[in-house]
């Protein structure tokens, strides 16, 4: 038992000291951060008539010199809300949507077009439910430039209501932060340190043409780590950054959406073959572990040694939960978190594996995102 203690010490003390570190480097971008450069932002936008509104008018008020959206084939009111707002803002396009190529995930398709059709140096991309803050766009440009990135990215500040939101959602800060070394990311260019949140990217138009952009990732479902890769690969540098206080994200509306779009991109993170049994044996290890052992008659020792780990644990989880304005539901049951998000991680790959799509947005995707019907 003694053993076990000090595994689940290790495993659970290691990511909450690198959360610590990283969170001096992991800075918002800088207040009142302008830019000389023209700024587009641009929106792809799938059946999204509940939010589009909200998401444009503060995109509109974001500082950007044009705001670019996409109608990706929409069955709802989403092109209709966006036209009636641009006859009243000349600075705001609305595009049309090609049908979706052989070959492509449909967002990659949609952010590939909207970039082709802008005309500034400096690219925001932004999901659907993202709602940039006043005047943030200068501020995410310059934080492009004192980076010395080409490609940036932040997560949002998450809102989370239903019990699946506030569980699961707050783990993205965990991982990305818990597991990644920003101070080594930043020392080198090498691929395998390409991370980012999908909802928010800033990037070099330039670099982003040079790389290929999205067209270079067309079959690819989880962007968030699939640009910033590429970015890399062509010997760019990638950035992140605080977007706490720069944007705001309603991922999902109902518990069914979280489980189903955690796993939509399973295989291409955290649950891919070649990560899932080391990240499962880490993750129960090291957050789940400790709470049994604590749990569980042992010795006083085994007992100090999980308490220790229990608290080292949860440490980032508070901080978390203060600075980026996090759900406390989350905290009070992490080991939980952690299972179920091992959960949906094993449910994806097991499906990639046998072959079965990935749905989203009315659109069924195989392995290799050859699109059928649903």
């Amino acid at each position: 038992m003694i053993w076990l203690a000090g595994l689940s010490l290790l495993c659970g003390g290691v990511p909450a000291l690198l959360f610590l570190v990283n969170l001096l480097a992991y800075r918002p971008p800088p207040a009142g951060g302008s830019s000389s450069k023209g700024i587009s932002v641009l929106i792809p936008a799938r059946d999204e008539a509940e939010k589009i509104e909200k998401t444009v008018r503060a995109a509109l008020e974001s500082g950007a010199d044009e705001v670019l959206v996409l109608d990706d084939g929409s069955s709802d009111a989403t092109p209709q809300i966006v036209r009636q707002i641009a006859r009243e803002n000349p600075w705001l396009r609305l595009l049309r949507g090609e049908p979706l190529p052989p070959g492509w995930c449909g967002k990659n398709f949609a952010c590939a077009q909207l970039a082709a059709a802008a005309s500034a140096p400096i690219l925001i991309f932004v999901d659907a439910d993202v709602q940039l803050a006043p005047a943030s766009a200068p501020r995410l440009a310059a934080f492009l430039g004192i980076s010395g990135a080409q490609l940036a990215s932040g997560v949002p500040r998450e809102i989370t209501r239903t019990f699946s939101e506030q569980l699961l959602i707050p783990l993205i800060h965990f991982l990305l932060l818990g597991f990644l070394p920003l101070h080594r990311m930043r020392r080198t260019r090498h691929p395998a340190y390409g991370a980012g949140c999908g909802q928010l990217f800033v990037a070099d138009a330039a670099a982003y043409r040079a790389s290929g952009g999205h067209g270079a990732i067309r079959d690819r479902i989880h962007e968030g780590l699939a640009l910033p890769k590429k970015f890399r690969e062509h010997g760019f540098a990638t950035d992140l950054f605080d977007a706490t206080a720069a944007a705001t994200c309603r991922m999902y509306q109902r518990d069914r959406e979280v489980w189903r779009g955690l796993a939509k991109n399973t295989h291409e993170g955290l649950g891919a073959p070649r990560l899932i049994v080391p990240m499962t044996l880490v993750l129960l290890s090291g957050q789940v572990l400790p709470f049994v052992l604590v749990l569980t008659p042992g010795t006083t020792l085994v007992r100090l040694l999980a308490g220790l780990a229990c608290g080292l644990v949860l440490l980032p989880r508070i901080i978390a939960a203060v600075r980026f304005r996090q759900s406390w539901l989350g905290v009070i049951l992490h080991p939980a978190a952690i299972a179920a998000l091992l959960g949906i991680q094993w449910f994806g790959l097991v499906r990639f594996l046998r072959g079965r799509p990935a749905v989203w947005k009315g659109r069924a995707y195989l392995p290799g995102v050859r699109e059928v019907s649903e």
